[in-house]
């Protein structure tokens, strides 16, 4: 699952940087991080899902509704992908762009 997200946030916008930030023994692998002009958003591995977070999420205008959690913050928004879960790859790909976006000012 991973691996298809980072696919399509990489194709979104060919200037975004990927690195790995945050290690720490409860996390030696760290935090995949995309940004692109400031962090863009940030993968977080959980039992049953992938979360992408978008620390400007409630700056973005999304058409499709893809935020699915972190709805109550004031500024994070969050993707929750689970396994076997269809990625609509076209709507990430907007919602990443407008996160560049963003992050341009």
């Amino acid at each position: 699952m991973l691996a298809q997200l980072r696919a399509v946030i990489l194709e979104a916008e060919p200037t975004i940087v990927e690195e790995v930030k945050w290690k720490k023994p409860s996390k030696p692998g760290g935090v995949a991080v995309w940004s692109h002009d400031g962090n863009l958003c940030m993968a977080n591995i959980l039992k049953n899902a992938v979360r992408l977070n978008f620390p400007k999420g409630a700056q973005i205008k999304e058409s499709k509704k893809l935020f699915n959690t972190r709805l109550d913050s004031k500024t994070i928004r969050a993707i929750d992908f689970y396994e076997g879960e269809n990625v609509d790859e076209a709507a990430l790909k907007a919602l990443v762009q407008e996160a560049a976006s963003v992050n341009k000012g």
